[in-house]
C-alpha cells in the first residue's frame, strides 16, 4: 500500500481508532489522542507494517493497542519514579458524557466498566467496532477461544446488570432495544 492509500485508510478510520484509543486508554482523552498519534506514526513512518494476514482495521486496531499498552508502560514507570519523591498520584476518572447521549448508552458504559479489562475490550470490539471475534481476539492478542469465552461472559454480567436494573433505565423487559445479547 502506497502513502497516499495508506493515508486515506488512516482518515477513513480515524473515528474508530480513537474511539478503540479510548477504551485502551480508560477514556482518558488527552492519552487516547496521544495513543492515536503514536500508532499513526508508527504505521506512516514504516515502523509497523501490515503483513496481509488480517484486514488493515484488525491490523491498525492491534497496533493501535500494543501503543497503548506501551504508553501504559512508560507512565507507570514515570509514576513509579515520582513516587519516590512525592505522594502518589491519583488518574482522574471523569466519563465521557458527549459519546454517551442517551440514558442507555450511558447505562451500558456503566456496565461495561465493571468487567474485567479483556471482556471489556472483546465486547468494546464487537459491538462499537463490528469486528468478528476472531478479528477481537487477533487485536487483543488472544485465542478466538478465549477471545469466545470473555465476549459470552460480558454478555451475561451485562445482561445480568440490565435485568437488576431495569426500572433506573427505564425498561421493563429483559429485551433492550438497540442491544442483542
Amino acid at each position: 500500500m502506497d502513502g497516499v492509500d495508506l493515508r486515506s485508510e488512516l482518515e477513513a478510520l480515524h473515528r474508530e481508532s480513537y474511539g478503540w484509543a479510548l477504551c485502551c486508554c480508560a477514556r482518558d482523552r488527552g492519552r487516547a489522542e496521544e495513543v492515536v498519534q503514536g500508532a499513526y506514526l508508527k504505521v506512516l513512518e514504516g515502523k509497523a507494517r501490515c503483513d496481509g494476514r488480517s484486514g488493515f482495521k484488525t491490523w491498525l486496531f492491534a497496533v493501535i493497542r500494543r501503543t497503548a499498552a506501551e504508553e501504559r508502560r512508560r507512565n507507570l514507570l514515570h509514576r513509579l519514579r515520582l513516587n519516590r519523591y512525592q505522594p502518589p498520584i491519583t488518574p482522574e476518572e471523569q466519563p465521557d458524557a458527549r459519546l454517551w447521549r442517551s440514558e442507555l448508552q450511558e447505562a451500558f458504559r456503566q456496565a461495561l466498566a465493571t468487567l474485567p479489562r479483556r471482556q471489556q475490550q472483546v465486547l468494546q470490539l464487537v459491538f462499537y467496532h463490528d469486528l468478528s471475534l476472531s478479528d477481537a481476539a487477533q487485536v487483543i492478542g488472544v485465542s478466538v477461544g478465549s477471545a469466545r469465552v470473555h465476549y459470552d461472559r460480558g454478555k451475561k454480567a451485562i445482561r445480568k446488570q440490565f435485568e437488576e436494573n431495569s426500572h433506573a433505565i427505564g425498561t421493563r423487559s429483559r429485551t433492550i432495544p438497540g442491544l442483542v445479547f
